[in-house]
Formats: structure tokens, sequence, C-alpha cells
């Protein structure tokens, strides 16, 4: 018997339903999945107009309507909560912006099947375009929470393998099976956007899950990884919350002279860069007593659902950050430093 299949279509704001829905919907409707596939999508920031345009382009699909504009993890929240309660077997969350070949959903789910410790698999993504070029084979972390594609912008080459472990998937196309998000929760929400999908796959680790990378299984992304880097201020808060809520305290204090380097030199960067402002709102969000009543809550959670030691969850993480849009003389000269410094710390490391 197939299993029901609910794609949550990453949240509509504004104009990226006109932009990127059509191409999207299209790629699902031409999947060769035997099961039942329900489309739901939020759309935040809700309008007349909006619930018009998504009606038309998308007539079968479930609309939730946030009036205000939520952010991507409450977004994606709400539309997975309802396919929850619906009773689906698998929630695959696709951004907007992606084109799924015809065997994605398939692929997915044979792989979910095929091991119930995953947790969460990854289509493998190809950049729009350019479709041998790759987007993501999942995702890493470093050790100070950084997080960046592996694989962008090399040329694919088939590796004969049907699956790859990774540490985190991307949010841009990941499925659940159900039992592992009533197990472990939703997308964090105090992120609102960015590194949500690093940390809810984190939190799966935590609890003996897997994150795996479905490389039969393929997404073509229109996704300008570009626009991401300007985030500064969501993408520095929200890696500094996953590594707080996440590691073991004995990880944290040994991790800390590396984290105060790495601000120093962060606040350089952001000076010389114009995001300095960013920067400082970052630390003021830390000295904030309600974020510290959130930290103290969620790392609770993430604690309680443990049942995997830091120093295997660590083997995945690196101390070398890889990316060709952070690639500049700088980090290639801090990489090897904090390289040592991490795999130093994973060699006595024993809880």
């Amino acid at each position: 018997m197939f299993k029901k299949v609910a794609i949550i279509i990453s949240p509509n704001y504004k104009d990226y339903a006109e932009k990127f829905l059509p191409d999207c919907i299209k790629s699902i409707r031409e999947q060769d999945y035997s099961g039942d596939i329900k489309i739901f999508i939020t759309d935040n920031e809700t309008s007349p107009t909006s619930v018009l345009l998504l009606k038309k382009l998308a007539p079968d699909a479930e609309l939730v309507l946030n009036i205000h504009n939520d952010g991507f993890a409450k977004g994606c929240n709400d539309s997975m909560r309802l396919a929850l309660s619906q009773g689906f077997d698998y929630i695959f969350l696709v951004s907007i912006h992606s084109i799924l070949e015809k065997n994605c959903v398939s692929e997915l789910v044979k792989l979910l099947e095929s091991d119930k410790k995953i947790g969460v698999a990854q289509a493998r993504m190809m950049l729009y375009g350019d479709t041998d070029i790759v987007a993501s084979l999942g995702n890493e972390t470093h050790f100070l929470g950084f997080g960046f594609s592996s694989g962008y912008k090399k040329r694919w080459e088939n590796q004969n393998i049907i699956s790859k472990d990774v540490f985190y998937t991307s949010g841009a196309s990941m499925m659940f099976p159900r039992e592992a998000l009533i197990k472990v929760g939703l997308f964090d929400e105090e992120y609102w956007m960015y590194n949500e999908d690093q940390e809810l796959p984190w939190r799966l680790c935590l609890n003996g899950w897997r994150a795996v990378v479905a490389l039969n299984a393929v997404a073509v992304t229109k996704y300008n990884f570009k626009r991401s880097i300007k985030q500064t201020y969501w993408m520095d808060r929200n890696r500094i919350i996953s590594i707080i809520i996440c590691y073991k305290i004995k990880t944290l204090i040994l991790i800390l002279p590396a984290f105060i380097i790495m601000e120093i030199g962060q606040l350089f960067f952001a000076w010389k860069n114009k995001w300095l402002k960013d920067k400082l709102r970052v630390y003021l969000y830390f000295l904030n007593p309600k974020t510290w009543a959130y930290l103290i809550s969620a790392r609770h959670r993430n604690q309680s659902l443990r049942i995997i030691k830091d120093k295997e969850i660590c083997k995945m993480i690196t101390g070398v950050i890889d990316h060709q849009e952070f690639n500049d003389w700088k980090l290639r000269l801090i990489n090897p430093f904090f390289n040592f410094y991490w795999k130093t710390i994973k060699f006595i490391m024993f809880w």
C-alpha cells in the first residue's frame, strides 16, 4: 500500500508565487509516484490578490492564510501541522523556487521506507540553468554553527551510490517521516528564517535519527544563494542559537576560545563590509532576558531528546568552512587553525 505524501511548498510572500510557483506546481503534477499526494501552501501576509493567484495556479492546494509575514519557520510549520492532522505519512518540504524531476517523490519515499531510522531525506539539488552543477548534496555545519552547502557549484559526477549521510538537509527539499516529526517536533519558530533547517536535523540526530541525501531524487533550484549572504542578522543570530541549544555544556566550554576569536574577527569584518549594525543587533538579542528564557526552554527540549553523545555527533561536524561564496584569503588563513583546534577537541571528547 502506497504511503500518503503531503507536499509543503515553502511560504508564499508577495510576488514569490507569481515568479516561481507555475514551474514548481507543474513539476509536482508530473510526479510518477503512485500514492496520494496533496499540496499545502502557506500565504504569508495574505491578501485577496495573493489568494486569487494561488487558487488560480494551484486550485488543488490547501491554503493556510497568515495575516502577517510570519517567516519561513512558522509558515512551514502551519502547513506541516495541518498535514500531520490529516494523517499524511510523509511530509515533503519543497521550496517554491524548486522544480522536481518526475521521480523525486518516489525515490525519496523508497529511501525512507528502506530504513526507519532515517529522520529526514533531501533530494540532490542542482542549479537551474546548468543542471550538471550541484546546488546542494546536503549541508555541512562548522563547529561554530556556520552552515553551508556541500558540493556547491561543483560538477555532478555519478557516484554509483543511492544515498549518503549528511549532518543536515536543505530546507529547499527535505522529506520527513511522520514518526520523526511527532517525536522531536517541527521547526523552531524563534529562528524565523535561516538555520531552522540546520537545527531540526540536529535535534533529530540527538534523538538517534539519520539525515541523508537521496542521490537519485533530483530537485532543480532557482534560488539565488547570494541573497542569503545578505541576511547577516538572521544567519549570525541563528547559528549561535543552534550551538547553544544543541551542544553539551562541556562542548560549549571547549569551543568558547575559538568562538571569541571568531567574534573578534567578525566584528572587524562586519565593520569593513558595512553590516556592523546587524552584528550589534545580534549581541543585543542575546542580552535580552526574554532570549535567555527561550534558550533555556529550547535547550531543555533538545537535551531531553538526546540519546546520542556529542562525541558521535561531532564526527560529522567540520572545522573548515568550504563554500565558494565565502572563499576569500582571510577564510583560507584561519581554516587550518580552526580545523586543528576542532580535531583536538574531538580527540579528547568522551561525552
